[in-house]
């Protein structure tokens, strides 16, 4: 081999690929080494150099000078080494040549398999060093070819890939077309090695505001945060240092030219621009718009956790279409937002109430009514909490309970009996007073004997002050009728 064409194919190589000459030169001889140990078939450690006078690459077999050989393959006794070399010594390396021209046709392809192998680990280091630091950059990019739904895009000397995941669902490219992308991750190893780019992530919206909001190119308009589902609608949150600069109004431009910008490069998204606040409560209802948020509570402050109450007619702009304007607001604020509306609330709290009633009143009030305290506990030991369960509750029923027994069922029915016609009293005592007066206004039975005892009693106290009484009530709820 001549010193012109390796030499000269590595510096071709080597500018191609931005490989430093050396590293390909590396590559040659670990291809040549290998190429030789599948050829030769020896166990002995070889090594290759370049020979700069006539560019050949050189294959030696290499032997450690040793005081006593154990492993003839790979040592040599000193004094076989000094008939060699007068200058050997123990541990030095004595080089013995071996025929490149012995290597064939399938080593040739070893090594340039190899070589390719090198080449491409080198491209990768250089690419990842390169691009490592770069993640988030915006990239001008132009389209070189399709692989399935992937696109393989040209970044100057090195392509990166743009994942069918990372595309925008309202695009669709061709061969040619240039477009614009952040660096999502670079990787040396792995299904996706090399550089990834993406035209979906959030970064791509805040490093296209970068480029066409000067007041945030300069930090006087800070981006706070940025929320996105890619061609459909992005939520970018943004705060002003300057009290006389409107961020808001700084991103959209003088009749909505740089935010107009912006969607004509995101092919039609829509895109929401907020005003950041400090105050998580007034940052949530800039966040849901354009719905109105009649009220914000704080549910758990360390778990980050909010309920939104809107009007009725406010809830389906509030939660948005597949519910992506509450999914964006609760991505943008990094909270989690629970959203009501009136009715809604309206009927959880009432259910709140009702939960928070007692449903029955305990056995403990059995107790005076003969029941004993030893009954009572052994009634809740065996889950019987309320009178309500227990009168429902056939002999077999209460027997089956631990520690109650036919006797103890008897007292319990004479309790329970003794609790419920409390209440039986107290409804007839008002019906015994209505059954007093008929239809007609006649008395009926003792009652009519009552009242006119009553009656006669009240005529001889107050005599004809009784009309006078009479009228003065009438005209009492006359006029209270009239005020009213």
């Amino acid at each position: 081999m001549s010193l012109g064409p390796i030499v000269q194919s590595i510096e071709i190589l080597s500018k191609e690929k931005g490989i430093d000459p050396k590293i390909i030169l590396d590559a040659v001889k670990d291809a040549m080494l290998v190429a030789a140990r599948k050829h030769f078939h020896t166990t002995e450690d070889l090594a290759a150099e370049l020979d700069e006078s006539t560019g050949a690459i050189l294959i030696f077999g290499v032997k450690r000078v040793v005081a006593e050989v154990i492993d003839p393959e790979k040592e040599i006794s000193l004094e076989d080494a000094r008939a060699l070399r007068a200058d050997a010594e123990i541990d030095s390396e004595i080089r013995f040549p071996k025929r490149t021209e012995a290597l064939g046709r399938i080593s040739a392809q070893t090594a340039k398999q190899v070589i390719l192998q090198k080449v491409r680990e080198a491209e990768r280091d250089n690419v990842f060093s390169e691009y490592a630091g770069r993640v988030g950059e915006l990239v001008r990019s132009e389209v070189k070819r399709i692989e399935g739904p992937d696109l393989i895009v040209s970044m100057g000397k090195t392509e990166a890939r743009l994942l069918k995941k990372e595309q925008s669902k309202l695009e669709s490219f061709s061969v040619g077309d240039r477009i614009a992308c952040v660096i999502k991750s670079v990787d040396k190893t792995g299904k996706n090695a090399g550089v990834i780019i993406s035209r979906a992530a959030p970064e791509l919206v805040m490093r296209l505001f970068e480029q066409e909001v000067p007041e945030i190119y300069d930090n006087t308009v800070v981006i706070k945060g940025c929320a996105r589902e890619a061609g459909e609608r992005t939520k970018i949150a943004v705060s002003s240092r300057d009290r006389d600069v409107d961020s808001v109004g700084a991103c959209v431009g003088m009749k909505g030219m740089r935010v107009q910008s912006i969607i004509r490069e995101l092919r039609g998204e829509k895109i929401d621009i907020i005003e950041y606040n400090d105050d998580p409560v007034v940052f949530a209802t800039h966040a849901l718009s354009p719905a109105k948020i009649a009220r914000v509570t704080i549910v758990d402050s360390l778990g980050k956790h909010m309920e939104v109450v809107v009007d009725d007619t406010q809830l389906s702009l509030a939660i948005g279409k597949k519910g992506q304007n509450v999914r964006l607001a609760a991505k943008l604020l990094g909270w989690r937002i629970d959203i009501k509306s009136e009715e809604e609330k309206r009927q959880e709290v009432e259910s709140q109430m009702a939960a928070l009633v007692v449903p029955g009143a305990p056995v403990s009030v059995l107790i005076d009514h003969g029941l004993t305290e030893a009954m009572v506990e052994k009634l809740m030991e065996g889950r019987v909490s309320t009178v309500e369960s227990l009168g429902s509750m056939t002999p077999e029923e209460l027997e089956a309970v631990p520690g109650i027994d036919p006797a103890t069922v008897e007292a319990i029915q004479t309790a329970v009996n003794s609790y419920y016609g409390q209440f039986e009293e107290s409804f007839e005592a008002p019906a015994a007073q209505e059954a007093l007066v008929d239809g007609d206004g006649s008395h009926t039975g003792a009652a009519e004997t009552a009242l006119a005892a009553e009656g006669t009693a009240e005529e001889s106290d107050t005599g004809a002050s009784k009309p006078e009484n009479e009228s003065v009530t009438i005209e009492n709820a006359e006029s209270s009728g009239q005020s009213q």
